[in-house]
């Protein structure tokens, strides 16, 4: 489930920010500087911006399983120790650097950061900065760009879902699984099956709006599936947990079914049979949510602009599992 992470803890003067006699400009940052190690919250000095740069003061910064992965040293981009975690954030715009027109100071906005995020302001390119429309709550947007970015990528560009198909979801009462439930289902009116692996886990993904759930926990996938559709299959399947659970899901394919890899959490990754693409014309497609910032930057800002849009209109509804303080993250 989404949690985030307030970066305002504490009252702005205590940050010390317009320097004066014998105080410095200084916040607080959540530092991973041993992995596999608890994060330190220690106080870090502001740097001047870069006339390219704005300074944002991030008040909610979402948790997210990579962040895990990264501070362990299991992500597939690792960070020169020490390092701030935090993917995703949102917070007010404190400062622009003398270049920077698109967005000006006191603007909310939601900003992708790599990893620097869980602290209690942010320096960051414009680029990678969205304003929040007027009806969308900080907290809310703090949890858009990972887990919606991912949903919106792998439902409407690489599945190409279609209204009234079949989608099958893993790992569906999960962060990125709650969103592509949420989006399949409210956004392109699509048929959801959410697979998860408790009943209280299979219950979260029907309020967020499932019309079928299986609990892979009690017995196997494919035969679930195949009680709920029939022996046609499902049109598009997104996993997030590999191993067996990728595989059963792929023998639950529809003709020219499509499935999308979007990680692997169960810890398993598995091989594909290529007789399976074959014998049903499907497709098995990955999705690398951030290699799209850099490979793909009119396509990845297009889906976090749609986010936005679509939770400004209703049609979405994040769910924040816990929200913690700054000081409670390490």
């Amino acid at each position: 489930m989404a949690a985030v992470a307030r970066g305002r803890g504490l009252p702005r003067a205590w940050l010390c920010r317009r320097a004066g006699p014998g105080c410095g400009r200084h916040y607080r940052a959540a530092l991973c500087t041993e992995l596999k190690q608890p994060l330190a919250i220690e106080e870090v000095a502001s740097r001047p911006v870069r006339p390219h740069e704005v300074r944002v003061d991030v008040h909610f910064c979402g948790v997210n399983f990579a962040d895990i992965l990264v501070c362990r040293g299991q992500y597939q981009e690792k960070p020169q120790l020490p390092f701030t975690p935090g993917m995703e954030f949102s917070g007010t715009v404190l400062e622009t650097g003398t270049d920077v027109s698109t967005v000006k100071e006191g603007d909310r906005v939601i900003g992708v950061s790599g990893f620097n995020g869980m602290a209690e302001e942010c320096i960051i390119d414009p680029k990678t900065l969205w304003q929040i429309p007027e009806r969308v709550p900080l907290r809310e947007a703090a949890t858009l760009p990972v887990s919606y970015g991912t949903a919106i990528l792998a439902l409407e560009h690489r599945a190409c879902t279609r209204p009234g198909e079949t989608v099958l979801v893993t790992a569906a009462a999960g962060a990125t699984g709650l969103a592509v439930v949420d989006v399949a289902t409210n956004v392109l009116q699509a048929q959801v099956i959410a697979a998860a692996g408790s009943d209280e886990k299979c219950k979260l993904a029907m309020q967020k709006g499932a019309q079928s759930t299986v609990n892979y926990g009690q017995g196997g996938l494919k035969e679930a599936v195949r009680k709920l559709v029939g022996s046609g299959g499902v049109s598009v399947a997104i996993d997030t947990v590999g191993g067996d659970v990728f595989l059963e899901a792929l023998r639950s394919l529809a003709w020219e079914g499509r499935i999308v890899v979007v990680g692997f959490a169960g810890g398993t990754i598995a091989s594909v049979p290529a007789n399976l693409l074959l014998l049903k014309n499907v497709s098995a497609m990955g999705l690398y949510w951030g290699r799209y910032k850099e490979q793909n930057f009119p396509v990845f800002s297009r889906t976090l602009s749609s986010a936005l849009q679509y939770c400004q209109q209703g049609r979405i509804q994040p769910h924040i599992g816990a929200v913690f303080k700054l000081e409670e993250v390490g």
